[in-house]
């Protein structure tokens, strides 16, 4: 613990000697020269730490301290003119090798797309980009997050296509938007021997809203996907954010998604993998989320903040899985598994950027119902304490 508190005191001293300095990018400060249009914007989303890990893969207690590069994507983008604009984001720390995708696009580029404004009320986004599924932990820069919530570390969160955005005032706008389902090929997604689909596509609609002088905001979506052939997902996110002052505010997010094809995965590994399934995942799995955090800025450069998630693995209409389930045990409704995720911390901002270190404490704990123990499963938890930073370095 004294190296963490260490290289935490080394990486606050190396911030504050920066602290007075002008907020220009990393070019204006090596050229010389100004910047003085807003065509092409450069930034590095940087999310590094030293992470000690406990009872992490099996070992009990202590399990491996090392650093970790959690977030490294670079984003490019740009206001061409007054009804034209693009955006490049992508994952530097993953690899650019995809299987049969769908898009031709690697699973590294979060965006590749640009958009059109028709109008002050109408817009469009075209190309590869975020699905529009609501919830503020969702809708934060990734670099933000310290732990996502299971339901959204298991989901697909990029795909291609487009999104027509209608906005009523500059406080309420509607989207609606179509994109493919998935990446990859059907089977690498959902495994073999399933009706392929045709048409693999996403309908989200979603609604943003700032209430009360930005007191209540909301991330609502509902969206309907088709999975394979006459099987669909689908998902409800309501997030809704509280600005208690400008020093407080908190955000809640519920989200629940119903899968006639287990899309995450979750329920199909505890039942004993594709395997048990005729080589697919089951079928009817439902996930649900409560996700919460609060943010107390008790100092003009000290953040406090504390997260918690509260979510549940089930299965509905069991007996879908009873007639393909080769094994001998029995899979049936009800919930299979409950998992606790807590977080807390506290961040440092030494410049008028956001520029900030962190010390954090992540935890996890799954508790396993009896039909899950009954199928091999048991209780576990993991913890994590993390010292590090995080950074949108403008580049130019």
């Amino acid at each position: 613990m004294k190296k963490i508190f260490s290289f935490l005191l080394v990486l606050i001293v190396a911030s504050v000697a920066f602290a007075q300095e002008s907020e220009k990018t990393l070019f204006e400060r090596v050229s010389k020269i100004e910047k003085k249009q807003d065509y092409f914007n450069l930034y590095l989303n940087m999310h590094g730490a030293f992470d000690t890990k406990f009872n992490y893969d099996g070992v009990n207690g202590f399990n491996q301290g090392a650093f970790y590069m959690r977030q490294f994507r670079i984003e490019a983008t740009g206001q061409v003119n007054d009804w034209l604009w693009y955006r490049w984001r992508q994952r530097l720390n993953r690899g650019n090798v995809g299987d049969n995708m769908i898009d031709n696009l690697p699973t590294s580029i979060d965006y590749a797309a640009i958009g059109v404004r028709f109008n002050k009320n109408i817009s469009l986004f075209a190309g590869k980009q975020g699905v529009a599924y609501g919830g503020f932990e969702y809708d934060a820069n990734p670099i933000e997050i310290y732990q996502y919530s299971e339901m959204i570390e298991n989901m697909s969160n990029f795909m291609t296509g487009v999104t027509l955005t209608y906005d009523f005032n500059p406080n309420q706008q509607l989207a609606l938007q179509i994109l493919d389902s998935r990446n990859g090929s059907q089977e690498s997604t959902y495994g073999a021997g399933l009706p392929i689909s045709r048409l693999p596509l996403v309908y989200t609609l979603n609604w943003n809203a700032n209430m009360f002088n930005n007191k209540w905001q909301t991330r609502y979506s509902a969206s309907a996907m088709e999975e394979v052939k006459g099987k669909y997902m689908y998902f409800l996110a309501l997030g809704n954010q509280f600005n208690f002052s400008e020093k407080c505010n908190m955000y809640f997010d519920i989200m629940s998604s119903l899968e006639q094809v287990d899309r995450k995965g979750i329920i199909t590994n505890m039942c004993g993998g594709q395997a048990a399934f005729n080589g697919h995942n089951a079928s009817n799995a439902m996930y649900n989320s409560l996700v919460a955090k609060v943010n107390w800025r008790f100092h003009p450069k000290w953040n406090f903040f504390a997260k918690g998630m509260l979510e549940s693995a089930a299965i509905y209409r069991g007996e879908d899985n009873l007639t393909e389930y080769t094994g001998t045990k029995e899979i049936s409704d009800g919930n299979y598994r409950t998992s606790v995720g807590y977080v807390t911390g506290v961040e440092f901002y030494p410049m008028k950027s956001n520029l900030h270190l962190f010390l954090t404490f992540v935890g996890q704990t799954h508790l396993f119902t009896e039909r899950a123990k009954a199928l091999g499963e048991s209780d576990y938890s993991t913890q994590r304490v993390s010292v590090g930073f995080i950074y949108q370095l403008p580049v130019f």
